[in-house]
């Protein structure tokens, strides 16, 4: 990967194509300020419990991360199914608008465009998204089931919902949110603000790899390498194209296959 090249005016091209950006000492620090505050209020501190978490299980359960649980979806059961709904959607909200900020904070200067969020190519991104899935989806169920085997991740309990008519569909829109908070906020804001900041490409690359692995170390840590890796693959494709779409349609397919799918196979399977 080649670093980025500054041109003599002192702006820095972006990987997309469109209008450079300027990169003064002042607005160097608001964007460290910037990036500091989007973490903070979504995967950022979801990064911080998710240490916590692996730390309390690697010192307090006898065996460590291996004899815990980890929950991916979980919501209330009462007899109030719409209010459980209600419940559900909202946490479905709480994570959108992490995402929607960042694109509020990107349209506000050309770093919208070199997001790769704005729609164009449509079929190629759908296309893309289905391949980058099935390149990473078969590989990353393997990993999971090899990190159980070896007692370095937690045993998961992918789906805890009730029974009820709209559980598919919640787990789609679920599958949907993770995908756009994760992707908007770790690829298309993240590596857009690194670039901003002068970054070297791999060290963007790594740094959106990591903190993505980060926030799944609370299902062990088979899951943080797996989806370092899957940041790695992502952020590549993201630096070298420009385009963050196909990635939120690979993420939508990879939980909502996960997720769907761990309804119908979790009760016929023990290796899950």
């Amino acid at each position: 990967m080649t670093s980025e090249v500054m041109s003599s005016e002192g702006e820095m091209p972006n990987h997309a194509g469109d209008v450079p950006v300027q990169v003064s000492p002042a607005s160097r620090r608001n964007r460290v300020l910037e990036i500091v505050a989007v973490l903070g209020v979504s995967l950022g501190m979801s990064a911080v419990y998710a240490i916590l978490y692996l730390v309390r299980a690697d010192l307090t359960v006898h065996g460590g991360i291996s004899q815990t649980t980890a929950t991916v979806v979980s919501g209330p059961n009462t007899k109030l199914v719409w209010l459980d709904l209600a419940d559900n959607l909202a946490d479905t909200l709480r994570g959108v608008f992490p995402a929607l900020l960042a694109v509020v904070l990107l349209a506000r200067q050309p770093g919208l465009r070199a997001s790769g969020l704005l729609p164009q190519r449509k079929l190629s991104d759908l296309t893309v998204g289905v391949g980058l899935f099935i390149g990473i989806g078969v590989p990353g169920l393997a990993l999971v089931v090899v990190s159980r085997h070896f007692g370095i991740n937690a045993s998961l309990n992918v789906v805890d919902l009730p029974d009820v008519w709209y559980r598919v569909p919640y787990l789609l829109i679920e599958a949907a949110q993770n995908g756009l908070l994760e992707e908007v906020v770790v690829v298309a804001y993240l590596m857009t603000r690194l670039r901003e900041l002068r970054c070297q490409t791999g060290t963007t690359i790594a740094i959106s790899a990591l903190l993505r692995g980060s926030y799944h170390l609370y299902q062990g840590y088979g899951a943080f390498v797996g989806n370092v890796v899957m940041g790695a693959i992502f952020g590549a494709w993201f630096s070298k194209t420009g385009r963050a779409v196909p990635l939120i349609v690979a993420h939508f397919l990879l939980d909502a296959v996960s997720f769907v799918g761990y309804l119908y196979l979790a009760p016929r399977v023990n290796w899950l």
